[in-house]
């Protein structure tokens, strides 16, 4: 970067993806940037995912509000960038998580870095996933929260690929308990 220039947010991405293990965009970026969403937000937040631990680079920061998370939602199973793709207006841009796997990321981090009420609100909005690849990641998804959570309230909405989503998700036995940030309790039954 010479003096003057201004990063662009896709060639930047796409740079950082080349020092960090499977860097993409996911979760709720990934789901507005595909037109699924709830609000408009004030200042975006760049949810970004990767593979290893890391730390953005001050540089990046200074520019970008973004956030970095390095949880494994998926089992190992899981083909190597399974359900990742460049965005078909920018098909030189960045890895972005397909809708049915930025919808799972989103809800795992439900109760940590998203608000309850806004997930709920764009879990309603996502009823044309493709119910094959929300199927794959299912059954391949390490989190009975957000298996959970994706089965109850695609339920609770009548979306068109809820049946599909509890045949393939594993959902455990009894009740999962966990005490939010905000105080509240998320009680989640099977």
């Amino acid at each position: 970067m010479f003096a003057g220039d201004t990063l662009g947010r896709d060639p930047t991405l796409k740079f950082l993806s080349t020092r960090i293990k499977g860097l993409h965009v996911g979760g709720k970026t990934a789901l507005d940037w595909q037109g699924f969403r709830h609000n408009l937000s004030h200042r975006e937040t760049i949810c970004l995912s990767g593979d290893e631990k890391a730390v953005l680079p001050a540089w990046f920061l200074a520019r970008f509000f973004a956030r970095y998370s390095a949880r494994s939602f998926f089992a190992p199973s899981l083909p190597g960038g399974f359900g990742l793709a460049t965005l078909p207006e920018a098909p030189d841009g960045p890895l972005v998580s397909v809708p049915e796997r930025a919808l799972l990321e989103m809800l795992g981090e439900v109760g940590a870095h998203q608000e309850v009420a806004e997930a709920r609100s764009i879990m309603e909005t996502v009823h044309s996933l493709r119910a094959e690849e929300l199927t794959v990641l299912l059954k391949n998804c390490r989190m009975i929260k957000v298996a959970r959570l994706c089965v109850l309230w695609a339920e609770e909405f009548r979306l068109p690929w809820a049946g599909q989503a509890r045949e393939a998700a594993k959902l455990g036995t009894g009740r999962w308990v966990k005490q939010l940030t905000n105080g509240s309790t998320l009680i989640l039954k099977a």
